[in-house]
């Protein structure tokens, strides 16, 4: 695969996972007294837990950030990929460790750490594929 192959690839990876970043961060943050309820029966009833979801909305929001940054800009495609793979690979840990100390979530978490194992694995592959700066060890 050649260069430009490689960084179109990139950039539209960037943007999916930005893309589907952005209805989690909401369902999360927005109205998660709502959403939360709606989705896993999880009542969100205390301003402290609503502050804690609506910053972890903004952290995914950053993250959203990054990857579009990356996508547009190809000096930042390579730290973009890095921080994807370390937020869904971190993700998909806690995820996993959370299922052996808990037992198994609602079914769409599970696909949910399915897909950040796979994403995160994809964000490797593709920083991989990236041919390193001048430079740079």
């Amino acid at each position: 695969m050649n260069d430009s192959s490689t960084a179109k690839i990139t950039s539209a990876f960037l943007v999916f996972c930005a893309i589907g970043l952005v209805p989690i961060a909401l369902s999360y943050g927005a109205k998660p007294s709502s959403s939360l309820s709606m989705l896993f029966s999880i009542t969100v009833d205390t301003t402290n837990l609503t502050h804690i979801l609506r910053a972890l909305m903004g952290l995914y929001f950053g993250m959203v950030l990054i990857w579009i940054m990356g996508a547009v800009n190809k000096s930042l495609a390579r730290p973009a990929l890095v921080s994807c793979a370390v937020f869904m690979i971190g993700l998909a840990a806690g995820r996993v460790l959370s299922i052996i100390l808990d037992g198994w979530p609602h079914w769409l978490l599970i696909v949910y750490a399915v897909l950040e194992i796979m994403v995160g694995i994809i964000a490797i592959y593709l920083y991989r594929m990236q041919q390193e700066p001048q430079g740079e060890v």
